[in-house]
């Protein structure tokens, strides 16, 4: 049913597998769009967001 899929990265341009096994995933956790960018440029935003937070006060996840 699924198959692999060539995407490209929206920040740094890359392409990317999103494998069968990861669309079976997104579609039973109900997720509605496909992944935009690659590992690396997740890894990198979740680092920036965390920073972000625990300058904030905040807790990555946490309940606003």
């Amino acid at each position: 049913m699924y198959q692999d899929k060539t995407l490209v990265c929206k920040d740094c341009g890359a392409e990317f597998v999103w494998t069968a096994g990861e669309q079976e995933f997104y579609a039973q956790k109900g997720f509605q769009n496909a992944p935009v960018r690659c590992k690396s440029c997740r890894d990198a935003k979740k680092q920036r967001n965390n920073q972000f937070n625990s300058r904030r006060g905040r807790v990555a996840g946490a309940n606003k």
